[in-house]
């Protein structure tokens, strides 16, 4: 792809994650005082509160999957910002623009990504986490009995 193609689909890229943000960031307003509105709310039967309880918890879950796609696109548009959207965080050379288009957010070129997620983890960030510390923490640990 020639730079300036290469430049007007990067500058296309970011009005899309633009929009994005902002839809998401309605969305979630909305899911939040929607929540806040169905916790406020009273009860009828048993029946009732586990259907409410459910559709808390999809609320919930749903609340959280776009939260974390809001940091994913809040970091793409600073690093557009930065001169660094587009470069893999790992190898930094370019993502292909097939994989921008695909997922505008992403931040590592798609042989890394694999790399990472074959390590265990889900982003750079993470891993340099586990290596800059030092000491090991271990989580609680459910067992189903």
């Amino acid at each position: 792809m020639k730079p300036m193609a290469r430049k007007d689909a990067l500058l296309n890229l970011r009005s899309i994650l633009i929009r994005r943000r902002d839809a998401l960031r309605s969305a979630l307003a909305g899911d939040l005082s929607t929540l806040k509105e169905m916790r406020g709310q009273t009860h009828g039967d048993v029946m009732d509160a586990a259907l409410d309880s459910a559709q808390d918890e999809i609320s919930s879950q749903l609340a959280e999957v776009e939260s974390r796609e809001l940091g994913s696109i809040e970091n793409a548009i600073e690093r557009l910002r930065d001169g660094q959207y587009g470069l893999c965080e790992v190898c930094n050379c370019k993502i292909p623009m097939a994989r921008l288009l695909a997922l505008p957010y992403a931040t590592m070129c798609i042989e890394c990504q694999r790399d990472t997620e074959r390590s265990g983890f889900t982003s750079v960030r993470e891993k340099a986490s586990e290596n800059s510390s030092d000491e090991t923490v271990t989580g609680d640990l459910e067992v189903d009995v």
